[in-house]
């Protein structure tokens, strides 16, 4: 007599693993995370997640990475516990990122670069906040390959322009605006309420104005 049982695979939302190491590897990867969301505000078909477990074969739980950031273009927005391949029309990550701590190894970051080359990301930056290093990787035929000039290189896929000073990475968006931290965003959208209220304001006195002179402006 055979006995058949269905069972269900799992695909856990975490690997047990912190986001990050210390509070500057966190700041980086949400400084990334966050502004490409921006970027990408706009467009419904560009997905931005950080952290969050990539599983490209169904049936196969234990084939699974989390890159720090990625970017899945013709995929929709949206909240996910995961990002099961399979289910997102089997379109890998175009892009991830890593950010490095002195916890990380050589031995773990060989494993993850393999992973993305066998899983189909064409585009791999790894930055070390600690060391100001930054390494990037771009898809050929032959599968990931070094990008040798790393400086003031311009990604294909997002528009973003690396630049790399003396003593950090910095991020500029395809309109030359520089990535900004979480502080200087808040900063920024107050700016812009600010501006927003002084236009009405100047707007309601001069209707004003016109008012006076038996004009009505117009709506």
């Amino acid at each position: 007599m055979t006995i058949s049982l269905d069972c269900e695979i799992l695909y856990p939302d975490s690997d047990g693993q912190p986001i990050a190491d210390n509070t500057l590897q966190f700041r980086w990867i949400v400084l990334i995370k966050e502004n490409l969301e921006l970027l990408f505000a706009d467009q419904p078909d560009v997905f931005v997640a950080g952290d969050l477990l990539w599983y490209p074969v169904e049936g196969h739980p234990e084939i699974r990475v989390a890159p720090d950031a990625l970017v899945a273009f013709g995929r929709p927005k949206g909240e996910r516990g995961s990002y099961k391949q399979w289910e997102e029309d089997n379109i890998a990550p175009q892009v991830v990122f890593e950010i490095l701590s002195p916890g990380n190894r050589s031995g773990e970051m060989s494993k993850k670069q393999q992973f993305y080359d066998d899983y189909g990301v064409e585009e791999y930056y790894i930055y070390n906040p600690d060391r100001n290093n930054l390494q990037g990787f771009c898809r050929t035929e032959a599968g990931l390959r070094a990008i040798e000039e790393i400086q003031n290189w311009t990604s294909p896929r997002l528009g973003i322009r690396f630049v790399l000073s003396a003593t950090t990475l910095e991020l500029y968006r395809p309109d030359g605006r520089r990535f900004l931290s979480f502080l200087e965003l808040e900063q920024r959208v107050e700016q812009e309420r600010q501006r927003a209220e002084q236009a009405d304001q100047r707007a309601e006195r001069l209707a004003a104005q016109l008012r006076a002179l038996g004009i009505e402006p117009e709506v």
